[in-house]
């Protein structure tokens, strides 16, 4: 019986230990050799003194050690935070503080941009760096057993995502979400053993880390790649014979474009799509290319994993619909009252099932205002708790789902997103700017792209050449304003606030 998220390679490794489980560039673990692998991690980092529930953070690119220091934080009885490699210095140092990190597992050469922030981190007393003699030492030793004990609703990870009024916010995710989730969509993707799965989002990203898994899961075999330009997907699915893959809508926008060659598409069986609706050209370009795999479009939210699919048998249909819940889970649309929704009628979207996760770390006043108990069960000892998504969908006849907007300020940009509060502080640090607010507009290859307007101090002018620069050197890129607007006042509302409405307004005109 699985209980904890490493079970699914302890179980593949027992039924298929010589398929191949996990390749990057020339090197490629077999599930035997994983699971060996993910013991010794395990036993390194209880000879650390690691203890029960403690956090780990894996701050790499996509790499074989990235994928055994987190199942064998899971083996060891630790909590594995996974950081966007993306993200700046003092960004990964808040999410370290944040959740009291107490191993950091990164790079020599991510070491060296982040030591000088590491001082204001107490709470990491130990870092291992991949390909240094520290992790040498780390998985030095025969393979251990895995720490005994546990059950599926200890916390297994953290996954940060950025938050609508400012620091990213971590979400809580136990063993039973992420197994759940991985048997769900491996379950309405058709994953078998002889799959392989690319994958190309980060494993910070839920999606991303989904590719694990579905795949171990099934004992299937995932290739890791650290995307950079379109053609690498390409070539990636000729020389490994790609199954599935995964992406999110700019880089499908991307594919695309690209030459496919019947080498790189005859393996093909399924392409996915979430992180934001697809355009419908680009979805028939895809389909062109890939003639004989079946197109899966997909809605999800970290605080639930995933929420619904979009049977491929109704792509051609209902092309703009999210489809309906994955395989246990339930998805609602609910009225502000509480009561469901009648057909054609704009509501929220509720998550309730095992995949809705724990709650936000160290927050519990937003954790309250997301996960709350589902209305008209107020009788029930142990009220059940939902995620209320914050998304407005309406739900057709036959009960399909469409997405209309979210409810909150949230900037959904290249498959992730960014809190413009975050955007804004780095503005206002700089000293460059009086007033500054951040906003998503529609952008046919992002989703959405940001944009920055801005009021100069007192008596300046507003030097958007020197601003960009601060941006560039605070921020990933997917978060960097793709323009900066310049404005003598920005307007406010009559509670005093910035009128992002009427903002945003001006700028679509």
């Amino acid at each position: 019986m699985r209980t904890r998220l490493h079970d699914i390679v302890a179980e593949a490794a027992a039924r298929r230990g010589d398929a191949p489980a996990l390749t990057y560039r020339d090197e490629t673990l077999d599930y035997a050799g994983l699971w060996a692998d993910v013991r010794r991690v395990a036993g390194g980092l209880r000879r650390l003194g690691l203890a029960d529930g403690e956090r780990v953070a894996v701050w790499t690119e996509k790499r074989i050690e990235a994928v055994q220091a987190i199942f064998g934080v899971s083996a060891a009885g630790g909590v594995f935070v996974p950081v966007n490699p993306l993200l700046k210095a003092r960004q990964v140092a808040y999410i370290l503080a944040d959740c009291s990190v107490r191993i950091l597992i990164t790079t020599p050469e991510r070491y060296a941009l982040i030591r000088d922030e590491l001082e204001q981190v107490k709470s990491v007393e130990t870092v291992v760096l991949a390909g240094d003699q520290s992790w040498t030492d780390l998985v030095a030793g025969e393979p251990e057993p895995p720490l005994p004990g546990g059950v599926d609703v200890d916390v297994a990870a953290i996954l940060y995502t950025s938050g609508s009024t400012g620091r990213p916010k971590g979400v809580v995710l136990s063993h039973r979400n992420l197994l759940t989730g991985g048997a769900s969509v491996s379950r309405y993707l058709d994953n078998r053993p002889g799959d392989v799965l690319l994958a190309a989002l980060p494993l910070s990203f839920d999606a991303g880390f989904s590719q694990l898994t579905t795949a171990f899961t099934v004992g299937a075999h995932v290739v890791l790649m650290n995307y950079l330009l379109a053609r690498d997907v390409v070539r990636l699915c000729a020389r490994h014979q790609v199954t599935g893959l995964t992406c999110v809508p700019p880089l499908w926008l991307q594919l695309a474009e690209q030459k496919w060659p019947e080498e790189a598409t005859r393996a093909l069986r399924y392409f996915a799509n979430t992180g934001g609706r697809m355009p419908k050209s680009t979805l028939e370009r895809l389909r062109g290319h890939f003639p004989a795999a079946r197109p899966f479009l997909m809605y999800g939210l970290t605080e639930a994993f995933r929420s619904t699919y979009l049977d491929p048998a109704e792509v051609d249909r209902r092309p703009g619909s999210i489809g309906k819940a994955i395989p246990n889970a339930e998805i609602l649309v609910l009225r502000p009252d509480g009561t469901p929704t009648g057909p054609g009628e704009e509501g929220e979207l509720v998550h309730r099932g095992a995949l809705v996760a724990l709650g936000y770390w160290n927050d519990p006043q937003r954790t309250a205002e997301r996960f709350r108990p589902l209305p008209g069960r107020e009788g029930e000892l142990v009220p059940e708790i939902a995620v209320f998504s914050g998304d407005t969908v309406i739900r057709d006849e036959e009960g399909f789902l469409y997405f209309v907007g979210r409810a909150d300020d949230m900037i959904k940009t290249s498959g992730y997103r960014v809190s413009p509060t975050e955007v804004e502080e780095v503005a206002y640090d700089s000293g460059l700017v009086r007033d500054a607010v951040a906003l998503g507009l529609p952008d046919d290859t992002l989703g959405q792209r940001v944009v920055l307007v801005a009021s100069p101090p007192d008596g300046a002018e507003l030097d958007t050449a020197a601003l960009t620069a601060v941006f560039k050197r605070e921020l990933p890129l997917y978060m960097v304003p793709r323009a900066i607007v310049a404005r003598p006042v920005l307007p406010r509302s009559p509670n005093g606030k910035f009128d992002r409405n009427l903002i945003r307004q001006e700028l679509t005109q």
